[in-house]
């Protein structure tokens, strides 16, 4: 099951970013991730084995290559090869719920915008100026739903407009087939997410390819 839950992020992520589709390799999959300066790409890989993590970063010759596996950074760092480094701060959590419909309403002063562009749909909570106070997306996938980019302005925090998004893209979903969602969440977003009934399956840790930095450190 986690695997499937695994894929069902790495191909809701790709289309949620407009990356290419992504690419079966021996250890899980791999996402090019074009015009990001900060990643080239990432392998990722449903199961955190010794062997898989260490055959990834292997098979890598592009600085900027990022590898994302379920396991504590800890776990990972002594698997990685010269050349790589834990991204400490990437650390985040692979969540998961079953959607339920709850119809939700905008609090007084906002109100709820929804875009679709090709297989991303795109929901936007604007104040009493039309101005972005909150806003997220999603890709479905099968019976999945990715979600994505979900943030607040910090002007407009406290006022439940997370929980706003999410709902909005849980009714969404589910009028388009979709019974469960999936993401990857930060440390702040987790903490929202589980105010909402979302479980985390597993921390996500993540190794980037660095050489230069490496050496010169």
């Amino acid at each position: 099951m986690i695997e499937e839950t695994v894929r069902a992020w790495v191909a809701g992520w790709a289309l949620s970013r407009a990356t290419p589709t992504p690419i079966e390799q021996p250890w899980g999959l791999y996402v090019e991730v074009p015009g990001n300066p900060a990643e080239a790409g990432r392998h990722v890989l449903p199961e955190a084995e010794e062997s898989l993590v260490r055959a990834a970063a292997g098979a890598v010759s592009e600085p900027r290559t990022w590898l994302k596996t379920l396991a504590e950074p800890e776990a990972i760092e002594p698997w990685l090869p010269d050349g790589w480094v834990v991204g400490w701060e990437h650390t985040g959590h692979l969540m998961a719920t079953d959607l339920l419909a709850t119809d939700p309403v905008a609090p007084e002063g906002y109100t709820v915008t929804v875009e679709t562009s090709g297989a991303v749909t795109f929901f936007r909570v604007l104040d009493a100026a039309g101005e972005q106070a909150a806003k997220g997306q999603m890709a479905v996938v099968g019976d999945a739903v990715v979600v994505d980019r979900v943030a607040t302005e910090e002007a407009h925090r406290r006022r439940g407009l997370g929980g706003l998004v999410l709902r909005t893209i849980a009714d969404r979903a589910l009028g388009e087939g979709a019974v469960f969602g999936v993401l990857a969440a930060s440390d702040a977003g987790r903490a929202l997410y589980e105010t909402l009934g979302w479980k985390k399956h597993s921390t996500l840790s993540a190794g980037i390819y660095q050489p230069l930095a490496t050496a010169a450190s």
